[in-house]
């Protein structure tokens, strides 16, 4: 049996006025990912364990079926796996956004979504400045990137910045958790104001302002951790070779700590003019030699943190028509049995502009089996197919039964 996850980040919502109180999911024309949905079997997913913020690195190593109290490390030390950066003992690891302040407040998580060329450039200039011997920055893609710190307590109070655009930064700033953490939530607040002060005029930021682009003028590091001590999927469920496409690091390195190959494809973006056609094909040329794969595709998410209901309708549509057709037409006669599954990671609803924790619809097509009485996929009726409510680890226990 082969088998692919299908994550369509964040694509789930609430009920928007302008879509005729319907959802992104709703309102897409998804004949494909809707035929699926009638030939399997579906319901709603749990991906947030209690006291977890809704975060893709807490959702995403759920939805793989890991006990996330026991694993999570952070999403510093994940992303670094996918980036080949170890972490030893005694460094803590941070995703460190690029981020676009203006008049004191967080206009945006992604600094504009700035390309990967210009964010690189910055990043190898702050860990020049700032580089004392206990901090290194290092480049990843568009605005995510990575911070390592020798001797950090990981017990601090971090916001993610895409939590709270238009919010004043000071008023978001590092906290230490614990007393021992404040020296180094203290070095940390002071390596954002010093990135400020180099950023403002540097030759990057200045050509973006005369384009109309948003300056990339703030580093915002969170998601501390230390490196994880993961099992491999082969360990916890047996599956002999498999594979993961994203481009995003925190997917990748999740992978890497998951024993699955790392596929790179060319044009894949995180973004919604990623290269749709390049995953599928790449999906489909590992499933002919691999047992699973893990296809991530993030355009959704990015969508639910711009606000933009249409372009998340069409990422969706995008998702159906360039991906879900492509990867069902090319395997439905294989003469090996497939299945397909299909979900988000959490809810990313375009009213809010950030994740939520609400349970996810999900689906289950497998090519040798009848589905259920569901004959569309989304937040609502998937939750009347016949897996009902489930949680965390359960969707992989179902999936590789």
């Amino acid at each position: 049996m082969k088998t692919i996850i299908i994550l369509a980040d964040g694509a789930a919502d609430e009920p928007i006025a302008e879509l005729g109180n319907k959802t992104p999911l709703q309102a897409a024309k998804k004949p494909y990912i809707d035929m699926l949905a009638a030939k399997g079997k579906s319901g709603l997913l749990d991906t947030i364990p209690q006291g977890y913020k809704p975060g893709s690195e807490i959702a995403n190593l759920s939805v793989l079926g890991y006990d996330v109290p026991k694993v999570f490390e952070g999403r510093g030390s994940l992303e670094a796996a996918s980036m080949g950066i170890e972490i030893l003992p005694g460094e803590m690891a941070m995703r460190c956004n690029l981020i676009c302040i203006e008049d004191g407040k967080i206009k945006n998580h992604s600094a504009g979504h700035i390309s990967s060329e210009e964010a690189a450039e910055l990043i190898r200039f702050l860990d020049k400045e700032l580089n004392d011997g206990k901090v290194s920055f290092y480049p990843g893609v568009s605005y995510r990137h990575l911070l390592k710190l020798k001797g950090g307590d990981k017990n601090l109070d971090c916001t993610a910045p895409h939590d709270v655009v238009g919010t004043d930064f000071h008023d978001v700033l590092i906290k230490a958790a614990t007393p021992e953490a404040q020296p180094t939530a203290n070095y940390l607040n002071n390596l954002i104001l010093k990135s400020q002060e180099l950023l403002k005029d540097h030759p990057v930021n200045k050509k973006r302002i005369s384009e109309g682009k948003d300056p990339a003028n703030s580093i915002w590091p969170w998601s501390p951790g230390y490196r994880p001590k993961m099992e491999t999927l082969q360990q916890i469920f047996g599956i002999k070779s498999g594979s993961v496409i994203s481009a995003v690091d925190l997917i990748m390195g999740i992978g890497v700590y998951a024993g699955l190959k790392l596929i790179h494809v060319k044009g894949a973006t995180g973004l919604y003019d990623t290269n749709y056609e390049g995953k599928a094909e790449a999906a489909i040329e590992a499933l002919k030699n691999d047992d699973f794969v893990y296809l991530h595709i993030e355009a959704s998410d990015e969508a639910g943190h711009e606000g933009d209901y249409k372009l998340k309708t069409k990422t969706i549509e995008y998702l159906d028509s360039r991906v879900v057709k492509t990867i069902y037409e090319v395997t439905k006669d294989w003469d090996e049995p497939i299945t397909i599954a299909l979900l988000p990671d959490h809810p990313t609803p375009c009213a809010i502009k950030t994740h939520t924790n609400k349970p996810i619809p999900f689906l289950i097509y497998r090519s040798n089996e009848k589905g259920d009485n569901v004959q569309v996929y989304d937040e609502f009726e998937s939750a009347k197919g016949d897996y009902g409510l489930i949680k965390g680890r359960q969707f992989m226990e179902i999936l590789m039964k």
